[in-house]
């Protein structure tokens, strides 16, 4: 980090430059979100602005992940060319894995009305019994591995006990799915509309919009991380 914010760093005082770099150091590298409560740099406007210009240099920036709570992730245009090159991009099991326990666990309990909110946080955990009964992946030992691998990308959490209705391994979606854009938590919801439903006419309104290119609009139910 030697050299990078120097310009953007001089001109503050001691206090304000070990709050900027405090705060990057806790966005970059902690699991979850920080709180406004624990790091000035992310309560004053000035300081988190000066915040997102140093995170930018990197190809990052800040992310709102909910009531006083930031994070940081990849900008748009960064993931778009890195995703391009085709790094990043999840294998097809492990794909298929993760759409299943955001759509058992997010997608299907908010469509019930059992989750409010527009973000990838649950209290809805689904096991590997249950994907495996209501999908085509066979093996339990490629799905194991496919949430294993999922689990050490911080792409799902496991949980116990959070469910009186499971035993054993439970997942929920991860923190890492928090420092996703709005844009990019669209691309991934849309993405679980076309995997639900891709006869319906939402879905056809996905694949239509995508084929012409045009910009992402947000669509309900609540879109937006």
């Amino acid at each position: 980090m030697s050299g990078l914010f120097d310009d953007l760093l001089q001109p503050l005082g001691d206090k304000q430059r070990d709050a900027l770099v405090s705060a990057w150091a806790a966005l970059e590298y902690g699991s979850e979100p920080a709180s406004e409560a624990a790091l000035p740099a992310l309560r004053d406007a000035a300081l988190r602005h000066l915040l997102d210009q140093m995170l930018r240099r990197t190809g990052r920036t800040l992310v709102h992940a909910g009531a006083y709570l930031w994070t940081s992730g990849y900008r748009d245009d960064i993931a778009a060319e890195l995703a391009a090159k085709g790094w990043g991009i999840l294998p097809p099991m492990e794909r298929a894995a993760l759409i299943l326990v955001l759509i058992h666990s997010v997608a299907i309990p908010r469509a019930e009305g059992r989750l409010a909110g527009d973000d990838w946080q649950s209290p809805h955990p689904t096991t590997p019994t249950h994907l495996r009964k209501l999908s085509q992946i066979h093996g339990q030992r490629r799905l194991s591995d496919a949430l294993q691998w999922l689990r050490s990308a911080g792409l799902v959490r496991l949980v116990r006990g959070a469910d009186s209705g499971t035993a054993g391994a439970s997942y929920v979606p991860g923190p890492a799915l928090r420092r996703l854009t709005p844009a990019a938590r669209q691309r991934l919801q849309e993405n679980l509309i076309l995997a639900v439903g891709p006869d319906t006419a939402l879905a056809t309104a996905v694949t239509v919009r995508r084929s012409l290119g045009r910009p992402e609009v947000t669509t309900s139910p609540r879109s937006g991380s």
